[in-house]
């Protein structure tokens, strides 16, 4: 899907320009800011707010901090250059490299009954192509279509990323806090168990329905109420509030007319070896007047004009044990989901199972690990129910490293195997064999809502076949210092 492809003159300069572009911010910023390019599945809450990174417990490069009259002024910087050779089209540019860098400021401090907390971003996208959107159906031609798409008139931006106030202690003798503002959230990140089952939870529960999308070069904020309560090893977690602009899209001030309710509880047990249990529900509702994207006629589509509103009930069981000279991990993860799609009903489901077995006494440490996971889709255009499962407001990279598909309508077939060569360094790489769940639905991509004009998830038809595609992918992570992290990926 993504490897060597030639590329038209304009998109070589456009590459070469774009990686000196990155490498001239990389030495410009070593004084003042580290230089983090994420690891892959780390969706980056806050790395440049310690307070913001308790609520989101993903790790990140430490950021540069400095303290000021009792506050705390910290920042991050992230680079990134993308070369992108995507599907061959009739007419476009499917060959193509860009850079991008994330900065993020931010001003907090931690009293004893309450946290405050400002953080800027300030996103810049350089050396985009002008030609990666092809003719429909085939649309925009990977990542830098998209961003082209997102932004006709501007490639750089600066907004308010967070700005909360967090209370502790509120009532009862179970820890408890309460953040009201704009701030970054992923579900099923409520307990922060350590050690591989901590990993696991990380890379492949959490954020499957709301994150961040912090793989993206903007990332997604929430304006609502966030509470918590629960020791270390218990924790009911409410959600209420609306997605910001963002994702794609420099500009990320303004939020959406969109709502996202979400309740959880969650539990960890140690009777064999480590485990956490959750059950959780959400409530989604979308506001905007904007096409829906399904496999409903053209003519239907842009007749219905009504809201979506979805519920979905669900819950996931992760467990790691001694076995042999390593460690097992099992993963279960399940939902259902019921309401209506527009004018028309919704009826969807979803699951996930995995293992995998980690050789702890070898030097490297292997990791190996494989899964299936189902997205139900739509099996008939023309009748009065919607079976496409929807991920509403997730961040999909975990899921799918090139994230050129998402959970919906989708059948993914994986086998991963990690190793840890030196203590700085980490390999990871992944197969992957997907298929349609049904082949009368689309191929979706996106991670939902991020524009007021766009639905935030794109489809493409599938010609009537099942068989979509097999993905590989190799990645190195380079952890040069606790500021600084490098990282490499290819996907084929």
């Amino acid at each position: 899907m993504n490897g060597p492809h030639p590329g038209s003159r304009a998109s070589v300069v456009g590459s070469l320009y774009a990686l000196f572009y990155v490498c001239s911010l990389l030495l410009l910023s070593q004084p003042t800011f580290a230089q983090s390019s994420n690891k892959p599945d780390e969706n980056r809450a806050v790395s440049a707010s310690p307070p913001a990174q308790q609520d989101q417990k993903i790790p990140s490069a430490a950021p540069r901090v400095i303290h000021v009259a009792g506050w705390t002024v910290s920042g991050s910087l992230r680079l990134r250059f993308e070369d992108w050779a995507f599907f061959k089209a009739q007419s476009g540019d499917s060959s193509y490299g860009y850079g991008a860098s994330l900065l993020r400021v931010s001003v907090g401090r931690q009293f004893r009954s309450q946290d405050w907390l400002f953080e800027f971003a300030q996103p810049s996208l350089i050396g985009l192509p002008s030609e990666a959107i092809a003719p429909s159906p085939q649309g925009q031609l990977g990542f830098g279509g998209t961003y082209r798409a997102a932004n006709p008139d501007r490639t750089v931006g600066i907004f308010l990323k967070q700005a909360f106030v967090r209370l502790k202690g509120i009532g009862g003798d179970q820890p408890s806090t309460l953040r009201i503002g704009r701030f970054e959230f992923g579900d099923g990140l409520e307990l922060n168990p350590e050690g591989p089952l901590g990993t696991v939870i990380r890379d492949r529960v959490a954020n499957r329905l709301i994150g961040n999308f912090g793989f993206t070069h903007v990332g997604r904020s929430l304006d609502g109420i966030h509470f918590s309560r629960g020791a270390s090893n218990a924790n009911f977690t409410f959600l209420a509030a609306r997605p910001t602009e963002g994702v794609f899209q420099v500009k990320g001030m303004k939020e959406l007319n969109v709502d996202i309710v979400y309740g959880a509880v969650s539990k960890l047990h140690r009777s064999i070896g480590e485990g956490e249990g959750r059950i959780f529900m959400t409530y989604y509702r979308d506001g905007r007047n904007v096409l829906k994207s399904d496999n409903r006629s053209a003519a239907s589509r842009s007749d219905d004009h009504k809201n979506i509103s979805i519920a979905t009930v669900g819950g996931n069981y992760v467990n790691v044990f001694d076995f042999g000279s390593g460690k097992t991990d099992a993963l279960f993860w399940g939902a259902l989901q019921t309401g209506t799609w527009g004018t028309i009903a919704h009826r969807a489901n979803a699951f996930a199972a995995e293992a995998g077995y980690q050789l702890n006494r070898l030097r490297m440490k292997p990791w190996l690990r494989g899964g299936y996971f189902r997205g139900s889709g739509d099996d008939d255009p023309s009748d009065t129910t919607h079976r496409t499962f929807f991920q509403e407001l997730p961040t999909p990279r975990p899921f799918a490293r090139f994230p050129l598909y998402n959970l919906m309508n989708n059948e993914d077939a994986f086998a991963q195997v990690t190793v840890t060569p030196q203590p700085k360094w980490t390999l990871r790489s992944e197969a992957h064999a997907l298929n349609l769940a049904n082949a009368k639905d689309l191929w979706y991509i996106g991670g939902g809502a991020f524009q007021r004009e766009n639905f935030g998830y794109m489809g493409r038809p599938s010609g009537g076949e099942r068989r979509f595609a097999d993905v590989f992918d190799l990645s190195a992570d380079y952890q040069l210092n606790a500021q600084t992290t490098f990282t490499c990926s290819h996907f084929t």
